[in-house]
């Protein structure tokens, strides 16, 4: 039986243009224009939310957790928004994906099968805990732990050593931390990724005096120490 999308767009070329994509590609679906709408409309028949954000009325940030109270679905946001911090936030108030406007429809479908096939509908699986040494992160909360002391990080911090822990067998370069943490924002270089790498090493030595986490690869970024 085809899965239903409901579509939350208040841009009526748009939201016209994805209810052809997704029947084109064997999906039925349903089409909502503000926000108020979007929670009215949802309910036992839909599979998979695509939500945009700037919605009249109430905005697509506004109706997260009200759409998934009402049947937990994954929320696929699309935004024009690039601001790292922004998008944690919408994680944070249960959005399973991200896509940039403008997007490729077809990295569009592939996202709304990825998410189709891996979560069963009104379940949210909890993403994979990280761990390195005594460091402990939960992507879904925010909340990283060393030694069993929870760490006040500010979001790029978290997100900072979230990607050092990732890649904890190599050295993350500061282009690569750029990009996965600043999303290349005007506000990022070197003087800001270094105030951050020390935070962060400060607050990581306050929980683990004995041992030092962060070096620093000269010229090219930072790694974990093994």
């Amino acid at each position: 039986m085809p899965k239903t999308v409901l579509i939350i767009e208040d841009d009526n070329e748009i939201n016209s243009m994805l209810r052809t994509l997704l029947r084109t590609n064997g999906f039925q679906a349903i089409s909502a224009f503000s926000g108020t709408e979007g929670v009215l409309v949802h309910g036992e028949n839909v599979d998979l939310i695509l939500l945009d954000l700037m919605l009249p009325g109430r905005s697509g940030d506004e109706i997260i957790g009200e759409l998934k109270a009402k049947k937990n679905v994954p929320v696929i946001v699309m935004s024009a928004i690039v601001d790292t911090s922004k998008k944690v936030d919408l994680f944070s108030l249960g959005a399973d994906d991200y896509i940039t406007k403008p997007f490729d429809n077809d990295e569009l479908i592939a996202r709304i099968t990825a998410r189709l096939r891996t979560q069963a509908p009104g379940v949210k699986p909890a993403a994979k805990m990280l761990t390195y040494k005594a460091i402990s992160l939960d992507p879904d909360s925010f909340i990283a732990t060393c030694n069993d002391i929870e760490l006040d990080l500010s979001k790029h911090e978290f997100l900072l050593l979230q990607l050092l822990v990732k890649n904890h067998n190599r050295t993350c370069t500061k282009s690569m931390i750029y990009d996965t943490v600043w999303d290349y924002e005007n506000s990022a270089d070197d003087n800001t990724l270094n105030v951050h790498i020390s935070k962060l090493r400060k607050k990581l030595k306050e929980c683990d005096p004995d041992t030092d986490y962060i070096e620093t690869v000269w010229g090219i970024g930072y790694r974990l120490k093994k």
